[in-house]
């Protein structure tokens, strides 16, 4: 039922104590409240990616614009160096945002965390943003699209 609703596409990022990135692709995202600015993202317990935004208490979100089609595959695929040859930056907050190919990048503070079945809900207060602009990647029907 969920492939027939359409949505953007983020990366959610972290990075380890020696601040080396980590990242996932990740289609649950949304906003939750404007007071205090809120988001939830819902990402594998299993990953390493969470396990940093834990540890650290902070993530970033940067939504993927239409050409960005090769980076939501390579952050939803299994592979050592997510980032190996990729242009990113450290966000105010420390987290990887990316040079080239997001509409909008956000840091987030951990404020709380929902363990639920084999994922966890990761929830965040919005503490800075930038928006580049562009149309976003959406993601339904298992297939990334272009926005029209």
């Amino acid at each position: 039922m969920m492939s027939y609703f359409p949505t953007g596409v983020a990366v959610v990022t972290a990075t380890d104590e020696a601040g080396s990135p980590y990242g996932i692709t990740c289609s649950s995202l949304t906003s939750v409240c404007l007071e205090p600015p809120t988001i939830l993202v819902s990402i594998a317990t299993r990953s390493k990616t969470l396990r940093h935004a834990l540890q650290g208490g902070v993530f970033g979100i940067t939504l993927l614009e239409a050409a960005a089609y090769d980076l939501a595959q390579r952050f939803s695929t299994p592979t050592t160096d997510r980032f190996a040859g990729i242009s990113w930056r450290h966000s105010p907050l420390g987290t990887p945002w990316f040079d080239l190919g997001m509409t909008a990048a956000a840091d987030c503070e951990v404020c709380n965390s929902l363990e639920v079945g084999d994922h966890t809900v990761l929830f965040g207060v919005v503490r800075t943003v930038t928006v580049p602009g562009g149309a976003p990647l959406l993601y339904g029907l298992r297939k990334y699209r272009n926005w029209q």
